[in-house]
């Protein structure tokens, strides 16, 4: 059935959403970096919420277009940024189209040969990410970092993808700015 919702662009949020998902620091130990950082927080009594995504999905066949709302709090695991999981489609032939709503931060991309691209997001901004592209998105702000994605129902995530290998570059902060160095855990 068609219906529409509401993208209030001033709070970020959906009028209308059927799943959310609240992904915290445990939840993302494979996925950074510096895993004794992440170690050191969750032993001190600490489970930040990372980030939250709230979404319409549809019924996961050809045609569908799920869409939604992903919010990342702003923080860092040693110097590296709060992030998303990060996925490849299962089908990869797929693509996916972000929007930014709110705060600043980066959309890391990668092939699965290593090739990377890095792009910034803000208020406005429409970043297109093509078929056979994982991708990441990152807080670098000191503020809630919120985002307007849609892609096709039925594209699937591919995240053990990531977790085994990780992205051939990280996002962390030197001398106070975001900054992209080589991952030296990156497996191609």
């Amino acid at each position: 059935m068609p219906y529409a919702v509401l993208l209030d662009l001033v709070t970020a949020s959906l009028s209308y959403f059927n799943k959310k998902s609240i992904v915290r620091l445990s939840d993302l130990r494979d996925f950074f970096f510096d895993k004794a950082a992440v170690d050191r927080t969750l032993l001190g009594g600490q489970n930040p919420i990372v980030y939250e995504v709230y979404d319409n999905s549809q019924p996961q066949s050809e045609g569908h277009l799920n869409f939604g709302v992903t919010v990342i709090s702003p923080g860092k695991v040693g110097s590296e940024y709060f992030m998303t999981r990060g996925h490849y489609h299962t089908k990869e032939h797929t693509s996916e189209v972000y929007l930014g709503i709110e705060g600043e931060g980066v959309i890391l991309l990668q092939r699965r040969s290593g090739k990377v691209a890095c792009l910034p997001i803000m208020k406005g901004r429409v970043i297109y990410v093509p078929p056979s592209w994982a991708h990441r998105t990152i807080n670098t702000g000191d503020g809630k970092f919120s985002f307007f994605y849609v892609y096709s129902a039925d594209a699937g995530h591919d995240y053990e993808s990531i977790r085994k290998s990780g992205f051939a570059k990280l996002v962390v902060e030197k001398g106070g700015k975001p900054e992209v160095v080589d991952n030296p855990n990156f497996i191609a």
